[in-house]
């Protein structure tokens, strides 16, 4: 678990002097270090900024880097993709004491326990709220002050950062011994153009990403990682989902099969990590054996993922950087650790991260050791991003909030464990009628 002030990787902080009552409003836009996310958070800075500059009661008073003005009453996490009406914004925190410890936002819950959150509050997991973070949240500067107190006289001890909003919530539980999220009405995920968002200080934006056509099918090669004891279970599901949509795939196993066909590397399967086999596959996706393309999906052979959703994420991106994209986790972050891509939501590399990851020398300490964290360990020593997206899914739809899906357009999805995965995938990855059009699609590729 780590802290709250902690949460971005890059971010761009200002604060707000809001007149007649002089409250303070710190306004905390998290971004990720690539050239798309910072152009992303550097647009939101400016209508956040033209706001401002437009309410004849807002002054701006000063543009801070990570130290905050000492008569700040709140601080307010925002996303890239997180409209702010400012006015608005103001009046619904006139309607709490700044002077008390509030924790503010749009709440989530969890219909049942699931592993993302560690199988918390198994009896009553729905009693559990935590914000949905593209609503924004809010902090009161009672709280932060206690926080920060906390922080400093109990230093972490982290292991696993899986869901960030949901144990940042607990982190400021405590126990019991803080506030619980208090749901703000206001703080919503609605298209800003929608009728709905009448009410709304936070909406979504509705505005595609300035990135450009689709990346061509061409451009992406599909690994699947598989083995010879799943050829006839999962292969099968692959084949009537979403294998049609790629161009160039190839199936990685133990076990030559020309029925699938299936690739022998020469690695041994392995009951617990692939590292091995991932990074045969890296050296294979440099090598003359395959097409050259400028983008590498790896993927494991329960994997529901939306190719046609991907080309249009990837034309967000320049393959010309060291990309490495996914869904992040952490671990040991509160002591030097590392972030890395958890595989089964599907790990994509630009060419050129591949490139540095092998010329780096980078290699497995064991064929079973866990690929996607020894990766990680890699791209933390070359000092290489790892971009996070939260619509690559570790888990199954319904580990994860309802209304935190609602709003998405997910990638995918894994695990075939007590679903059908074709009616899975049917439901949620498949382009029909719920995203026919590139506006759709594209309404939440900005994060």
């Amino acid at each position: 678990m780590i802290p709250f002030f902690t949460v971005c990787e890059q971010s761009h902080i200002f604060v707000l002097c809001v007149h007649p009552d002089l409250r303070e409003i710190v306004f905390v836009i998290q971004s990720q270090s690539n050239s798309f996310h910072v152009r992303q958070a550097e647009r939101r800075r400016a209508e956040l900024l033209k706001q401002a500059h437009s309410l004849s009661e807002v002054r701006l008073k000063a543009l801070l880097s990570y130290s905050f003005g000492k008569n700040s009453s709140w601080i307010v996490f925002l996303e890239e993709e997180t409209s702010v009406k400012l006015n608005k914004f103001v009046e619904v925190l006139a309607k709490f004491d700044k002077n008390k410890e509030w924790f503010l936002g749009k709440p989530l819950h969890d219909e049942e326990s699931t592993i993302i959150h560690h199988y918390a509050f198994a009896e009553n997991p729905s009693i559990f709220k935590y914000p949905d973070f593209a609503a924004s949240w809010v902090l009161s500067i009672p709280l932060v002050v206690r926080l920060a107190n906390k922080v400093r006289d109990e230093p972490l001890k982290s292991d696993f950062t899986i869901d960030l909003k949901h144990e940042v919530a607990l982190y400021i539980w405590d126990s019991g011994k803080g506030p619980h999220l208090t749901a703000v009405p206001e703080l919503c995920t609605e298209p800003e153009d929608s009728p709905r968002a009448q009410s709304c200080a936070t909406t979504l934006s509705t505005e595609s990403p300035l990135c450009g056509e689709p990346v061509n099918k061409e451009d992406i090669f599909v690994a699947v990682k598989t083995c010879r004891k799943f050829h006839s279970e999962r292969v099968p599901v692959i084949k009537k989902t979403w294998e049609k949509d790629a161009l160039f795939l190839e199936y990685y196993s133990d076990h030559a099969d020309p029925s699938i066909p299936t690739i022998n590397l020469g690695v041994p399967n392995t009951e617990r990590g692939h590292c091995g086999k991932t990074f045969a596959i890296l050296k294979r996706f440099l090598s003359s054996a395959v097409p050259k393309t400028k983008w590498l999906l790896v993927v494991d052979d329960d994997t529901l993922i939306s190719l046609p959703r991907l080309q249009i994420l990837l034309s967000c991106y320049n393959p010309s950087e060291p990309v490495c994209l996914g869904e992040r986790y952490g671990y040991g972050l509160s002591q030097g650790g590392y972030s890395y891509i958890t595989g089964g939501g599907g790990m994509v590399f630009s060419r050129e991260a591949v490139l540095q990851l092998l010329n780096s020398g980078c290699k497995c300490y064991s064929n079973d050791a866990p690929d996607d964290m020894v990766l990680g360990m890699c791209l933390n020593a070359l000092g290489l991003p790892v971009i996070h997206s939260p619509l690559f899914h570790q888990a199954r739809p319904e580990d994860y909030a309802g209304d935190f899906l609602a709003h998405q357009v997910p990638i995918s999805f894994h695990k075939h464990w007590n679903i059908d995965p074709i009616a899975v995938f049917n439901k949620w990855l498949k382009d029909d009628s719920r995203a026919t059009t590139k506006t759709e699609m594209t309404l939440h590729y900005k994060h």
